[in-house]
């Protein structure tokens, strides 16, 4: 028997107690050996494995192990590799290693290979060189016996695992063939170490296994180290089975379509991509009246199209643009229906109150009827949030029969929203008004520009600047988008913009519009708004049948007065919903509960009222005015006071604008100058410091209808005379008396309703707006005209 048939099962049955050496047939096992670490995993005794090493620092122990005798050296694992030098901490060397025999020693590169044979555990006694290259003496660990019927019940636990492994990897099988080809499987020590060799245990799990000596130990910690492996490899397999069905289902259905289309197109029954595609974009304009620029464009893309490589990037551009081309409703025409009985129904269905606004649209209406059709018109409601301003557009569109598209402008900066991109802009796509007549499948919609107040600017253009071609009644004719490069019919659409103010539009494009104004609600009409649209249509969000949970009129007056005073309705909106919400919570804590909201329970659902019903300030130079805001019209009371009598002196408080600042002081200059005529002490002004303070000094105010009621106030301080109580005004004054006209007299007549509030005195000029008023607004209000300030002072102080 030579060298290579040391068989390490022979090994230990030849260790005597107490041995320096193992007798074998050929030679003993030696004392003394050469340390290699090794830091991948474990060597075991059961395995034949090629090893790699540096030849620097490792080629010098190698040498010396091919000059002994036996060839044999130790390996042992360690966690860190050695550094350059091949130095390691020797104390961190695990207790047992692998006695191995080197075979076939090759160098290539720098690196020595060799084919290491695991012979035996091994384990160091001592240290001879604790520098490289590493001898130590070493012993040989003899396994103690074990019951024999327990270490084969294992040993056929270990071979039914690496049956179960073996289909799992086909690695696995070749693994085994080598091993039966060293050793017997009824040798129960290789076939342990070989089972934890098979594994992918991590290095520390498989040291503890080279550590135990003991058979029946050994074999405890490698079988579920195998069971784990075998579950770990179902696992994988299952994956990799699952992976490779989707993907044949995939394979096998590409090849199935491509094999039909091919098929389809061998028959005649189905084109390419490219025919598809011309054929789809012909069928689209057929039966639309094309203008002739229009067709010759679109046959040239299709022209185009026909040429270009399918995968081409312009052949996506050309594509897209055909698209659009095609998708638009050329010459086609919605039939209105201009019935003026049907728009009443719809207008009044959503909409309480308003009746001048509803008239207005009604007459809009009736003159389209008249003609035969409604075109080239373009309407703007102005008034404050949550007066129902988009839903009037919804409404028009509705009771005309005609689609609604709605694209709001607030804070709109870039042109190409309006006009669209030009085609040469990766990404490009046609303006708004084209979208909304591709959506809307004819060329005569109703389209609302919502919110055209909070057009922006920047320096990709003018938006604003952008509408004026749009909203032309004698431009929109050949309205061009960019991206289509091609001219529409705007004319026949029916634009409804809609604006809290009209300070911030532009004069030309305001001046392409019809203006119709919405004022606030009084309470009666938002009482009635109320009962007949926001509550039940808050119950039905909630899912809350009306049998259930009511409210009276006299709480949705609470509420209205109490917590919604604004001009619209949006905030009394959200307030019915909150009662609405903390009413469901109840009724999920009693099912069989039945709810009726009165007055007295807004306080505990809505909290503290937010308006109160305040005394309007009054007392000598004092003067209520009346305002209009964006949000609708206010109160405005006017204090004037005198300081001291040292010097003449006048000063402004409550963050006014310039147009109030000059209101005031041509207040000041004509009651100085007309004092004796209205009955003050002519020498009053000449040494008094005087104070005219307008309240809530954090609201910025401006607007030219504040003159007379500053000069009242003046008037008042003077005469040192509290004015007339109940009275509120509104007018301009000028140096020579004269009361110039203001406007929104239907805002400000609302707010004085509201502060309850029953005499005013307007400017005879506005006396036509106050007739225009709906009588129900006029009602119980007395009314003075003013055409000097002269009139204003006889109502005031009699």
């Amino acid at each position: 028997m030579n060298d290579q048939d040391i068989h390490p099962e022979a090994v230990e049955e030849t260790v005597q107690p107490g041995a320096t050496g193992l007798v074998l047939p050929a030679q003993r096992l030696p004392d003394k050996l050469y340390i290699i670490p090794i830091n991948n995993r474990p060597f075991f005794p059961a395995q034949v494995l090629p090893v790699m090493v540096n030849e620097h620092p490792w080629g010098r122990t190698l040498k010396r192990v091919e000059n002994t005798e036996h060839k044999s050296l130790a390996v042992f694992y360690v966690d860190t590799p050695p550094d350059e030098h091949g130095e390691f901490d020797l104390d961190s060397l695990p207790e047992h290693g692998t006695l191995v025999r080197l075979h076939h020693v090759s160098e290539e590169g720098g690196k020595l290979q060799f084919v290491a044979q695991g012979l035996t555990r091994v384990r160091i006694r001592g240290w001879l060189s604790r520098r490289g290259p590493y001898l130590a003496k070493v012993e040989y660990p003899q396994a103690p016996a074990d019951p024999r019927d327990e270490v084969k019940a294992y040993a056929m636990a270990l071979i039914n695992a690496i049956k179960e492994l073996l289909p799992l990897n086909p690695l696995y099988s070749e693994e085994l063939k080598n091993y039966l080809n060293r050793f017997s499987p009824n040798e129960p020590s290789p076939l342990t170490d070989f089972a934890a060799a098979l594994t992918t245990a991590s290095g520390h799990e498989l040291q503890e296994v080279l550590d135990t000596v003991p058979m029946l130990k050994r074999m405890e910690k490698v079988l579920p180290l195998l069971r784990k492996e075998v579950e770990v490899g179902r696992l994988q397999k299952e994956l990799s089975a699952e992976v490779n069905k989707q993907i044949g289902e995939r394979q096998r259905e590409f090849f199935l379509k491509e094999q039909l289309k091919l098929i389809q197109q061998e028959l005649g029954i189905s084109k390419d991509d490219k025919s598809a595609d011309r054929e789809e974009f012909l069928a689209r304009l057929e039966g639309k009246t094309l203008t002739a620029a229009a067709q010759k464009r679109i046959d040239e893309e299709l022209n185009k199209l026909s040429i270009l490589e399918a995968g081409s990037p312009e052949y996506a551009v050309t594509r897209n643009y055909l698209d659009w081309a095609t998708a638009l409703p050329w010459g086609i025409q919605g039939q209105d229906k201009l019935d003026l009985g049907h728009a009443r129904k719809v207008l009044d269905k959503h909409h309480a109150g308003m009746d001048d606004i509803k008239q207005r649209i009604t007459e809009f209406l009736a003159v389209g009827a008249f003609k035969g059709e409604i075109a080239g018109s373009i309407v703007l409601l102005v008034g404050p949030p949550g007066v129902g301003k988009t839903s009037i557009g919804k409404s028009i569109a509705e009771s005309l029969g005609r689609p609604f598209y709605r694209f709001s402008l607030g804070g709109m900066r870039d042109e190409a929203e309006i006009k669209g991109h030009r085609r040469t802009y990766i990404g490009a796509m046609p303006g708004k008004l084209v979208q909304a007549l591709k959506e809307a499948e004819v060329m005569n919609p109703v389209i609302m520009l919502d919110e055209i107040d909070k057009l922006g600017t920047s320096y990709q253009g003018d938006p604003a600047s952008a509408l004026l071609e749009t909203l032309d009644p004698e431009q929109n004719v050949e309205f061009l988008d960019h991206y289509l490069d091609l001219r529409l019919d705007l004319s026949k659409v029916l634009f409804v913009c809609t604006a809290n103010t009209l300070d911030s539009i532009p004069g030309p494009l305001l001046d392409r519009m019809e203006v119709i104004r919405l004022s606030g609600y009084i309470t009666e009409e938002k009482l009635a708004i109320a009962k007949r649209h926001l509550w039940p249509k808050q119950l039905e969000k909630a899912g809350v049948p009306k049998s259930r949970l009511g409210i009276s009129d006299a709480a949705l007056r609470a509420v209205i007065e109490g917590y919604a005073r604004e001009a619209g309705v949006r905030q009394l909106e959200k307030q019915l919903g909150k009662l609405v919400r903390k009413s469901v919570v109840k009724l999920l804590d009693d099912p069989e509960a039945k709810i009726r909201i009165g007055a007295k329970d807004l306080e505990e659902a809505l909290g503290m009222p937010v308006f109160r019903n305040e005394r309007v300030l009054a007392g000598t130079g004092v003067i209520t005015g009346l305002a209009w805001t964006s949000m609708g019209g206010a109160t405005l009371p006017i204090e004037a006071t005198r300081i001291h009598t040292l010097n003449r002196g006048f000063k402004l408080t409550g963050q006014l604008g310039d147009v109030m600042k000059e209101s005031a002081e041509i207040a000041y200059s004509y009651v100085s100058s007309h004092l004796k005529q209205f009955g003050g002490d002519p020498s009053f002004f000449d040494q008094a410091f005087v104070h005219l303070h307008v309240p809530e000094g954090a609201t910025p105010k401006d607007g030219p209808s504040a003159g007379i009621t500053m000069a009242s106030a003046l008037l008042s301080l003077a005469r040192d005379q509290a004015p007339k109580k109940g009275v509120a005004m509104t007018g301009e004054l000028t140096l020579t008396g004269q009361v110039l006209p203001i406007g929104g007299v239907r805002e400000k007549v609302i707010a004085a309703r509201r502060q309850k509030l029953h005499e005013l005195i307007l400017p005879e000029a506005n006396r036509g707006s106050y007739e225009e008023l709906p009588d129900y607004l006029k009602e119980g209000l007395t009314v003075h005209f003013a055409r000097r300030f002269g009139d204003v002072a006889k109502v005031l102080f009699e």
